[in-house]
């Protein structure tokens, strides 16, 4: 099973608060593990313009001043933007599949300041990471839900309408989930 370019619904039971109403882009999915980056949790007080000055990048009058996400609880010092896959980095960027990829280089950050970066970009810092195995027994117990990315969901939903957007294109009204897991 091959969850890469999925995304990760939290279940309302989720144990770690940190995942509570979480979406997450799967970024990569093998046997060797799982990495993603949860999409509808704004910081509250950085944006992209925040981020340039700390990198000594200036802006440009091209520059939009995107919210920077919580990316997920690992190495949350470092910055990741998943955009559309018309951008490519001079550097390196990661095809996560046909309509996204992801780049962790600062050169993506200089293309934002002058406008020529991706057309769609979400930032992030940290990431939400799996080892061997621990996704799959996290979707056993039932504390996520797994449905199809598309972009309109990743980047045009607002941040707070994300959660509830996906459990709907899943045919699930958040009333009816429980907190509770069982297995029949």
């Amino acid at each position: 099973m091959d969850l890469t370019g999925k995304l990760l619904i939290a279940m309302p039971g989720m144990g770690d608060p940190r995942f509570a109403h979480s979406v997450v882009l799967l970024c990569a999915h093998s046997p060797d593990g799982a990495m993603g980056l949860i999409i509808n949790k704004p910081t509250s007080d950085l944006r992209l313009r925040d981020l340039l000055e700390q990198l000594s990048i200036a802006p440009t009058g091209q520059t939009r001043n995107l919210p920077v996400h919580f990316g997920g609880p690992v190495e949350h010092g470092r910055g990741f933007v998943l955009h559309d896959r018309g951008y490519q980095s001079t550097l390196t960027s990661l095809d996560v599949n046909a309509d996204f990829a992801m780049t962790a280089t600062l050169d993506i950050l200089e293309d934002l300041a002058r406008g020529t970066g991706p057309e769609r970009a979400l930032l992030a810092l940290g990431y939400a990471g799996w080892g061997p195995g621990q996704l799959e027994s996290e979707l056993a117990q039932n504390g996520w839900l797994t449905c199809d990315a598309d972009v309109e969901l990743v980047f045009d939903t607002p941040n707070p309408a994300k959660w509830e957007a996906a459990l709907t294109r899943l045919g699930i009204s958040s009333l009816m989930l429980s907190s509770d897991a069982g297995r029949a």
